[in-house]
């Protein structure tokens, strides 16, 4: 094991997907000599270059487009888009055209590109470059939508998802670049899909994402002090949902607290929560508990910002609220 950042993750993981298959090229936005807007790339273009590590244009539609177009010929493309905000910009491209090829073709045209982009608030981006959108892709058939919070799933993750023959869109949190935690020193994969269980615990289960799981585990932490066995999972991947691990949990705690960032109306605690009424409605003692941002756009101000977004106190009062 050795103990690396989340940017240091993602570029192992670029850089040896790109050691392993010629067919594999990272593109976007300031990606080369400056190593990416959070320098995930850093060092990929001294090593592999212009072929392979390719500037683009500020163009989202243009460059995302290209991506497909190089996925549906024998390639495979890991195109960074700066913000997830910035997939409005190409919305056609991803939603009709990547996720719908490989159907509208009868299986004859695989689509394996992968696309990179930075979720989430935290930094007083404000309302353009704070948003969290996952559940607008995981609304969309042919699409996987992957959202990794520590070191070690974001490299196992991005290399699974380089191989994957689908559309992969692959959220990383801007304030989690910097977070660092254990990754093997040698090859793993962590296959698309599967959950995790961050924290195993008997009286409640929170179901977080991305930075959530974080401050979900700091609150477990807490409540641990005052009796409270929280456990914590990650589904890791939002499409496919591990719905038998979170329903397992379920069935143990009989409580569910949900925790995401993205606004509470239509985010996929909604789709979660319903997931868990249908499979295991017997089992809960409690009404399920979402705990999510407010319906508002995201402030630029840091304060105002800090009480739109799921703060570790909000985790608490939800938990204390289903016993």
């Amino acid at each position: 094991m050795a103990e690396i950042t989340y940017a240091q993750a993602i570029n192992q993981a670029l850089r040896e997907e790109m050691l392993n298959d010629s067919k594999v090229f990272c593109m976007g936005e300031d990606i080369a000599l400056h190593g990416g807007i959070f320098g995930a790339t850093r060092g990929l273009f001294k090593e592999f270059g212009a072929e392979r590590v390719r500037n683009t244009p500020i163009s989202e539609a243009g460059f995302i487009g290209t991506a497909v177009g190089a996925a549906v010929t024998g390639m495979r493309p890991v195109a960074e888009l700066m913000y997830i905000d910035f997939t409005a910009v190409c919305m056609d491209q991803i939603v009709n055209q990547a996720a719908k090829l490989r159907y509208m073709f009868g299986g004859k045209a695989k689509v394996p590109i992968v696309i990179r982009t930075q979720g989430g608030g935290g930094r007083g981006n404000a309302a353009q470059h704070s948003q969290s959108l996952e559940a607008w892709f995981v609304h969309i058939p042919g699409i996987k939508v992957v959202m990794p919070a520590t070191p070690y799933d974001a490299k196992g993750l991005l290399k699974s998802a380089i191989r994957d023959d689908d559309p992969v869109l692959f959220i990383e949190h801007k304030i989690l670049y910097s977070v660092k935690g254990d990754v093997p020193e040698g090859e793993y994969l962590i296959p698309l899909g599967k959950a995790d269980i961050k924290r195993p615990g008997k009286d409640v289960t929170v179901i977080a994402t991305s930075l959530m799981v974080h401050r979900a585990l700091s609150a477990a932490e807490k409540l641990a002090k005052e009796g409270i066995d929280v456990e914590v999972i990650d589904p890791r991947t939002l499409k496919p949902l591990d719905i038998e691990t979170i329903v397992s949990s379920v069935k143990k705690t009989n409580r569910v607290v949900i925790v995401h960032e993205a606004h509470k109306t239509g985010g996929v605690g909604a789709e979660i929560a319903t997931r868990i009424m249908e499979e295991a409605f017997d089992y809960l003692d409690a009404p399920i508990k979402r705990v999510a941002g407010m319906d508002v756009p995201i402030p630029y101000n840091m304060e105002l910002e800090k009480i739109c977004i799921p703060q570790e106190e909000d985790i608490i009062d939800a938990i204390k609220s289903v016993l």
